[in-house]
C-alpha cells in the first residue's frame, strides 16, 4: 500500500494540469443571473488528485462557495463563460493535461440591465445568444496538450459523449449520467464512464468524487504513456 501511494505520488510530477470546475453566471440585471447546479465537487476533487499525484495545477474556478489549499494549487476565479474562456487561453499554451470538467453557460442574455428590472403585468421575453465554445476552441488548436472533456447528460449518455469526444477533438472524455442515483452535480459520489480516443470505455461505479478524480486521472496517465511514440 505504501509503494501504492510513493507509485501515485510520482504520477503526474513535472506536469502541469489545468482544471476548470464549477459552474458560471450569465448576468440579466444587478440581482439575477443564469446559471446551473453544478457545485464544482467534481473539478476541486481533480485538482486536490492531480496536486497529490506532483503536478503543478492552475485551478480555474466559477462561481462556488468550496475552499481549497494545497502548495500546488494555484487558484484563478471568474464569473462568466467568457471569464472562463479567457482564463483557459491565459494558460492553454503552457500545460500539459488540460480537464474540463466546469459546467459552462451554452447561452446568454443578449441585452443585460444596470437597473433591476421591474415586474410587469405582461410576460418577460429574454433573447439568449450562444457562448463561446471553450472546449471546442480549445480541440481545434490542441498541439501536445492531452484535452479532456465532460459530458453531463440524462439520455443516451454513452453516445452523445462520444458524439462530443469527436466532434471536438478531444482525447477522452468523462461522461456522468445525471440522472443516476448518488451521480451528478452537488452529490459527493459521482458514477462515470471514461472514453479515450480510441473508444475504449472504463466504467468508474459509484465511489467518493476524490476515489472517481483519482481512477480518471490513473486512466489519464496510461493513455498518455500509450499515446507516446
Amino acid at each position: 500500500a505504501i509503494e501504492e501511494h510513493q507509485k501515485n505520488f510520482e504520477l503526474l510530477a513535472g506536469k502541469h494540469v489545468l482544471i476548470s470546475a464549477g459552474p458560471t453566471r450569465e448576468v440579466l440585471d444587478p440581482v439575477r443571473f443564469f446559471s446551473n447546479r453544478s457545485t464544482g465537487k467534481m473539478g476541486f476533487a481533480l485538482a486536490e488528485s492531480a496536486a497529490n499525484f506532483g503536478a503543478k495545477v492552475t485551478l480555474v474556478a466559477g462561481p462556488t462557495t468550496l475552499d481549497i489549499h494545497h502548495p500546488n494549487i494555484t487558484r484563478v476565479d471568474v464569473v462568466s463563460a467568457e471569464d472562463m474562456y479567457d482564463a483557459m487561453w491565459r494558460y492553454y499554451e503552457e500545460v500539459d493535461i488540460v480537464i474540463k470538467a466546469a459546467a459552462v453557460a451554452d447561452y446568454r442574455p443578449i441585452e443585460t440591465f444596470d437597473q433591476k428590472l421591474k415586474k410587469q403585468g405582461s410576460n418577460l421575453v429574454i433573447e439568449m445568444e450562444r457562448t463561446k465554445d471553450i472546449l471546442q476552441s480549445l480541440g481545434e488548436k490542441k498541439t501536445s496538450q492531452y484535452l479532456v472533456g465532460f459530458a453531463a447528460e440524462t439520455n443516451d449518455p454513452i453516445e452523445y459523449g462520444i458524439g462530443k469526444l469527436q466532434k471536438k477533438h478531444l482525447d477522452a472524455i468523462v461522461i456522468n449520467n445525471v440522472s443516476s442515483a448518488g451521480a451528478g452535480f452537488g452529490h459527493d459520489t459521482n458514477i462515470v464512464t471514461y472514453v479515450n480516443k480510441t473508444l475504449e470505455e472504463t466504467h468508474i461505479p459509484l465511489a467518493s468524487k476524490e476515489d472517481v478524480s483519482v481512477q480518471i486521472l490513473q486512466k489519464i496517465v496510461e493513455d498518455m504513456k500509450d499515446d507516446r511514440p
